[in-house]
């Protein structure tokens, strides 16, 4: 936690951007057509006026690791977009149920103060001991597993440790929520983790509404089109030998008349009960001609002239498309027709799926989707009236199918993680059992994979001054049963699942940077593999500050020591990784000077790191910008990407110090990567601002060039003689505007430079246009 003279040093974050989101909301609420849109709104308004109100009272200061005045670090704020913290805790708010039911079974005053001193009775204790012995209990922030670490503190006889939790906790008492809410099902320590939850998948269901086209369809299939026929039969009756009708004599065929005025009759009730198809009130439509003439020969008007010749050619139209009523293939239409509209809409289909889910335990995946979305069954139908043996569509299969419970590279496999960032959703379920391994007690482990899977969903702070965000050891509970932690063996297995991890993100998105989420969760087992690991986060362009942790320079010096000594990522970068390591040396030393100085205000730096970035965003701008340029989003991204260049964006962390190594082999994903820059650069075609897709494709390219560095001498150049094949398959455009990269890149690979002659070294950003855009005008047709 910073200090106050701290927090006095930290710049606070332009409050323009909570006022945009602010007009943003607010316009949202006044004028979107969906009520529910424009309550959420609303929501969303009420909280940015907060932040607002609450950065102009000095009660906020965004961009700190404790933003809320009075509240420590490890409490979970409530942040919104951008990381702007509310400054109302995730664990406050007003008493849930079972805190008013635990406050009633008691007899103690519903406050939370009261409950916070019934929990540490005798009484209290002894419950929050069966919740630890059962394990049926749901953190949903992390805040809720305090006191049941203080009760198993107190059990274990850690008197000291569990007063010194509780006496951290007490100030805070009275506003935030320490106890779990009892669950019907112990906390899952499996291998097999989810995307979705029972209960997701069932919000989903639940959500899908009747669908207004298929349900008008339905009507016209099994309402009008047979009125339709009544109507043509009708007027049929009236028709000679050559098939032309008449208007009858009313003394003569009295019947037809009868009959005609019921049919009007019933056509009245039908269209008050029958609003969704409205096609029949169309004047131009068949049944509308048939209708109106019967209506003016039966109340005498007698149809004129023209109505007259519209009647027959409705009627002649009607025969000779579909056949005469009651015919052969009228017959056979009709059947298929009412066929088709017997079948059961896919809203009813997924209430009853909806029913099968509301047995489950809805807080976790499926292990087997298939038998909820088997057919209807016979017992089913005789319930709801669906017929036997109908199929569940996809559009109801999806949602269930996607709550899957499997292991994780199950999950990939079957197209349930469709990218790096969803992937970074779900290895928190992972990585909790995993780091929990290390407490030998079977109470204290389940509690701690509960109070991780909580905390990985704690949302980012937006952070100046290289700041980093709350680690899950920071957390009070967790530091009072850090002494728990058995040595040894947990430390193996978290390098194990780190490795596991590592080579799933890298070959299930060999294209992907990973995504900052994901860093953070591998970062928990390497710190616990002990491995000396760095792993760094993708900066944020718009607040960067100009200064890089000692981290992004230990990054660096480990991809010296794969990549240093001439291989192509070197040499296409043009980095002297031998300076690099000098570097870091140096400022090593440095720095074991410094520990015996006083410690100075602010974060550490490396101010080596820092200058060498700034000093290559300059060598690659041509001129277009320089240190002394004024400040801009695009400056901080050149330097930011240089720091990626050198680092490698922690795959050289993944291949030398964790020791992936991806089954398909690297020339596999070296080509998996490219086909990502040809799809990335078919996008910039036609694009108004294509500079972020075009980033996208230099870091996807980036990554490539890394890959094929790792490549045999024959992969790679096997793989450089097939990228022109491959772009070939493209658009025309594509293989033009990737030509000066893959020029570059093969030039290198022959010992030149990317920039000789025609070809161009490949990077994301630049400023006042980029090389890629000049193909624009040949393609702009």
């Amino acid at each position: 936690m910073n200090s106050d003279a701290d927090q006095q040093h930290l710049a606070q974050a332009n409050p323009g951007y909570a006022a945009g989101q602010l007009a943003k909301a607010l316009r949202t609420a006044l004028t979107h057509a969906d009520p529910d849109a424009r309550r959420r709104a609303g929501e969303r308004g009420r909280s940015w006026r907060s932040v607002l109100t609450g950065m102009a009272e000095g009660v906020l200061t965004i961009g700190s690791r404790t933003p809320v005045s009075g509240l420590p670090a490890w409490v979970t704020p409530k942040v919104l977009r951008g990381g702007f913290a509310t400054g109302e805790p995730s664990a406050s708010g007003p008493l849930t149920e079972y805190e008013t039911e635990t406050a009633r079974r008691a007899a103690v005053p519903c406050e939370r103060q009261e409950l916070f001193a019934y929990w540490l009775t005798a009484d209290g204790l002894a419950r929050l001991y069966d919740l630890l012995d059962s394990g049926r209990y749901e953190v949903t922030v992390p805040e809720e597993a305090a006191l049941l670490t203080v009760a198993w503190l107190a059990r274990a006889g850690r008197t000291e440790a569990a007063a010194g939790l509780v006496a951290e906790l007490a100030p805070f008492a009275g506003r935030l929520r320490f106890t779990p809410r009892p669950a019907t099902r112990p906390v899952p320590e499996a291998d097999a983790v989810h995307r979705q939850t029972v209960a997701d998948a069932g919000e989903t269901l639940a959500r899908r509404r009747p669908s207004t086209a298929v349900e008008t369809q339905r009507e016209a299939l099994t309402v009008w089109q047979p009125f339709g026929d009544e109507l043509l039969a009708h007027w049929l009756e009236t028709a000679d030998a050559e098939g032309t009708v008449h208007v009858p004599a009313r003394a003569a065929h009295a019947g037809w008349y009868e009959r005609g005025t019921e049919l009007l009759a019933r056509y009245g009730e039908l269209a008050l009960r029958h609003t969704s198809c409205t096609k029949h009130l169309d004047p131009k439509q068949n049944l509308a001609i048939l209708r109106g003439a019967l209506e003016d020969t039966v109340t005498g008007r007698g149809p004129d002239a023209r109505r007259l010749g519209l009647l027959r050619h409705a009627v002649t139209a009607m025969v000779r498309r579909r056949g005469l009523p009651g015919s052969a293939p009228h017959t056979a239409l009709r059947r298929e027709q009412a066929a088709q509209a017997a079948l059961p809409s896919h809203h009813a289909l997924a209430q009853l799926v909806l029913r099968r889910l509301s047995g489950l335990e809805q807080t976790t995946g499926v292990a087997d989707p298939e038998p909820l979305l088997v057919a209807v069954t016979e017992a089913e139908a005789r319930e709801t009236g669906l017929p036997v043996g109908a199929g569940i569509p996809a559009g109801v299969r999806r949602p269930v199918e996607g709550a899957l419970s499997a292991p994780l590279e199950t999950l990939v496999e079957r197209g349930l993680v469709p990218s790096a960032e969803v992937l970074a959703e779900i290895v928190p379920q992972l990585v909790a059992v995993t780091a929990a391994e290390a407490y030998p007690d079977g109470a204290l482990r389940t509690l701690a994979v509960a109070n991780h899977r909580a905390f990985a969903g704690r949302r980012s702070l937006l952070l100046l001054n290289l700041q980093q965000q709350v680690r899950i050891e920071e957390l009070p509970w967790v530091r009072a049963v850090a002494g728990q932690r058995a040595e040894g063996g947990a430390g193996e297995t978290a390098a194990v699942a780190l490795r596991r991890l590592g080579e799933l993100a890298v070959q299930a998105f060999p294209a992907t940077i990973l995504p900052n989420p994901l860093v953070r969760e591998l970062s928990v087992l390497a710190r616990q593999a002990d491995l000396g690991a760095p792993l760094v986060e993708e900066l944020a362009n718009d607040i960067f500050m100009g200064a890089f942790s000692p981290k992004f320079l230990a990054a660096a010096r480990v991809a010296a020591d794969l990549l240093g000594g001439g291989s192509l990522y070197e040499r296409y970068y043009r980095i002297d990784y031998a300076a690099v390591r000098d570097l870091a040396i140096a400022e090593a030393g440095e720095a074991q000077t410094r520990t015996h100085r006083p410690r100075t205000h602010g974060p550490r730096t490396s101010p080596g790191f820092g200058r060498l970035c700034v000093d290559r965003a300059e060598a690659f701008s041509a001129g277009t910008w320089s240190r002394s340029s004024s400040w801009s989003v695009a400056g901080n991204g050149k330097v930011i990407e240089q720091a990626q260049i050198l680092t490698t964006h922690n795959l050289a962390t993944l291949v030398h110090r964790v020791g992936i190594a991806p089954a398909p082999g690297w020339e596999d994903l070296a080509r998996r990567c490219f086909v990502t820059v040809c799809r990335l650069t078919a996008r910039v075609h036609g694009q108004a601002f294509p500079l972020a897709t075009i980033k996208d494709a230099a870091y996807a390219w980036r990554q490539m060039v890394f890959q094929l560095s790792l490549c045999t001498a024959r992969e790679r150049a096997r793989t450089l003689a097939w990228l022109s094949e491959e772009a070939a398959r493209h658009p025309g455009h594509v293989g033009a505007r990737l030509a000066p990269a893959v020029t570059g890149l093969r030039q290198v690979a022959e010992g030149g430079h990317a920039d000789d002659g025609t070809g161009r070294l490949f990077l994301g950003w630049a400023i006042g246009g980029h090389w890629m855009q000049e193909e624009r005008k040949q393609y702009r047709g």
